[in-house]
């Protein structure tokens, strides 16, 4: 089957990436980076946002009575940390065309932002990871996806769940009577209250005319399914 998208941004939890006890998973690490790395050779171009919550979930912030500024900011690096391991595996796996971008620059070992060049190495074959959030407090790593996936002119936003394959109008994990929804529309976000990503994400992604997709990452080669439109999800438009 064909190729649904030319280019997409697949936004992926951090705790997709964690082990029972460890933060970091070698077995999903490489079997996220196996996927990419196939679906790139295929002619995909793909970018791709990490969340942080395998290192750092705000919860915790909370019981340090930490402010939250600071806490957004420990946040976003480890965003940086995610983005990191996931560079190096893909590059132990011989697969070098690899760029980070970080929007908190770490000169040795990520990039400055810039849409223009990540949209070339793109263009190049190379799988562009944004790492960093937006760089600003009180911003989430969704909203920080929207407008990497604006930026780079991506076809669909890839939103991965771990679990959940798609959109619900109430938890399907506590509801047996929960109703998927197979499509919605960007206001759907806001009025139904649904709980797919930040209302300040949902309204960049409407105005941008941004696709997003909900998906469940958690299945074999479910990132190969979702490019290639073979498996069922949400689709917001």
């Amino acid at each position: 089957m064909a190729l649904k998208y030319k280019r997409v941004l697949l936004k992926i939890s951090g705790e997709a990436l964690k082990g029972k006890n460890d933060i970091y998973d070698k077995d999903k690490l490489e079997d996220l980076a196996k996927q990419i790395i196939t679906l790139t050779k295929e002619g995909l171009q793909i970018g791709v946002v990490i969340g942080g919550g395998n290192i750092w979930r705000g919860k915790l912030a909370g019981t340090l009575e930490l402010y939250r500024i600071e806490a957004d900011y420990m946040g976003m690096l480890a965003t940086i940390m995610n983005a990191l391991a996931f560079e190096a595996t893909l590059r132990k796996l011989n697969f070098d065309k690899v760029k980070v971008y970080s929007s908190l620059e770490i000169k040795t070992v990520t990039s400055s932002y810039n849409y223009r060049n990540a949209r070339e190495k793109l263009q190049e074959g190379y799988v562009v990871l944004f790492a960093g959030g937006t760089g600003y407090s009180y911003f989430t790593t969704d909203t920080g996806a929207s407008i990497r996936a604006i930026e780079i002119k991506a076809d669909a936003l890839l939103m991965a769940k771990y679990g959940t394959k798609g959109v619900y109008d109430k938890d399907p994990n506590s509801h047996n009577d929960a109703y998927f929804y197979k499509s919605l529309t960007h206001d759907d976000l806001v009025t139904k209250n649904l709980q797919v990503m930040d209302s300040t994400a949902a309204t960049l992604s409407r105005d941008g005319q941004l696709e997003i997709v909900v998906f469940d990452i958690k299945g074999k080669d479910n990132i190969i399914k979702i490019a290639h439109g073979n498996i069922e999800c949400t689709v917001i438009k």
